[in-house]
């Protein structure tokens, strides 16, 4: 073995003994973790870990060990698989992003075990993205980039806490996102259970330690609830109960025995409002989504009418649909784009006294502070990112788009 091969086991080992990061044991099994020349800092690909040998035996024992958990925790998080298309869509900016959701987890455990662990020189770290998720960062950084580009003079903005410009941010790492790129359905699913396997093997070992799981992984670790199904039972579950016995119609059933009695009708769904954000930071894909999701209400609830409000600071436009709900997503027109305050919404009903039978609001949650909510019509909130969010009333689902 060489010198940098002697300390990459070593420190795999010092953190498979560790309470603070047994959790990443498994992790740490699985694939390959290669020294290599020619390799600026490190990477992996969603399963292997490869270090630059230069870089490597560079660093403190304390700083080696962070790097070998940094690039496992891209992998027990599974970065690359799950966020694909913001490797597609900005590949730098999601590096980055990444690395500031594991540098938080490390300069946490850093705080309780100094010797253990210390962030690379250059390892990116803002605490304001304390137990923050990738898509959460993400958005952030990317609306400061926008901020910025608006200034035309690359400042303003509150941005990150460091102050910096997203576009001068340098990763510590790489992600080869390619390798995973052109893998197939299965191949990916495969490997997203032997992570899973992984995870749930160190987190075992975590709990006999008693150790505190961060959210981030926390959230990754906790069984998903089927939000689609969470959708489908409040749509159910408020457009029912609507059935009223009628005497234009006998129940024939009973008629025989010269017995006369009403028979049971189904009304129709009158209403159902969907009120779909369209502020800045809602993108194509979210919209998609949203469409997918209402035309999905429509076949299921079959309403007269079916009322579409699109709104981002205020209401900017609606659609009525009756009816027949066939080729619904080519008519579908969004308008908006600026600010949000989903509060337009409950105004403007508010103001119709509308009588609808529910009420679905899809956003990414991040709206005004003070939400005055007045309407009393039966409410949904599908909420796609802010995980703190808290509806002023209603029924809360997180939306994975």
């Amino acid at each position: 073995m060489t010198d940098a091969n002697t300390a990459l086991k070593k420190a795999h080992i010092r953190l498979m003994r560790h309470p603070e990061t047994c959790l990443y044991g498994g992790i740490m099994l699985m694939g390959e973790s290669t020294i290599e020349d020619g390799i600026p800092t490190a990477y992996t690909d969603g399963k292997n870990k490869r270090y630059g040998r230069e870089f490597f035996q560079s660093l403190t024992l304390p700083e080696q060990s962070a790097l070998v958990l940094h690039e496992n925790g891209h992998v027990f998080l599974k970065h690359i698989p799950r966020h694909m298309d913001l490797v597609k869509e900005n590949p730098r900016l999601a590096n980055v992003a990444m690395d500031f959701v594991i540098n938080d987890i490390i300069t946490e455990i850093g705080k309780k075990a100094p010797d253990l662990v210390k962030l690379p020189k250059g390892g990116l770290y803002d605490a304001k993205y304390h137990n923050w998720s990738v898509r959460e960062v993400y958005n952030d950084l990317k609306a400061e980039m926008d901020k910025r580009k608006k200034k035309g003079n690359g400042q303003g903005g509150q941005g990150t806490g460091s102050g910096k410009n997203p576009e001068d941010m340098q990763p510590l790492d790489e992600h080869d996102a390619e390798a995973l790129a052109g893998a197939s359905v299965e191949d990916v699913r495969k490997l997203s259970d032997e992570i899973s396997e992984a995870i749930q093997q160190g987190a075992m070992l975590a709990g006999k330690f008693g150790v505190k799981v961060p959210r981030v992984i926390q959230d990754l670790m906790t069984p998903k609830v089927s939000w689609r199904d969470e959708l489908r039972e409040f749509v159910s579950s408020t457009t029912k109960g609507r059935d009223e016995y009628t005497w234009r119609k006998m129940n024939r059933r009973r008629m025989v025995d010269d017995v006369y009695l009403p028979t049971l009708e189904a009304e129709k769904v009158s209403e159902i409002i969907i009120a779909i954000d369209t502020s800045g930071s809602i993108g194509n894909r979210e919209l998609t989504e949203f469409a997918t999701e209402m035309i999905s209400i429509c076949d299921m609830a079959s309403p007269d009418r079916v009322r579409v409000i699109w709104w981002d600071h205020q209401v900017r436009g609606e659609q009525v649909f009756s009816d027949n709900y066939d080729g619904l997503a080519t008519m579908l027109k969004p308008e908006g784009g600026g600010g949000t305050r989903v509060s337009s919404v409950s105004e403007l009903l508010c103001s119709e006294n509308s009588n609808a039978e529910c009420l679905v609001v899809f956003t990414d949650g991040y709206v005004e502070d003070n939400i005055r909510w007045q309407t009393n019509i039966p409410t949904l909130w599908m909420v796609t990112m802010a995980r703190n969010f808290t509806p002023p009333s209603g029924r809360l689902v997180k939306m994975e788009v």
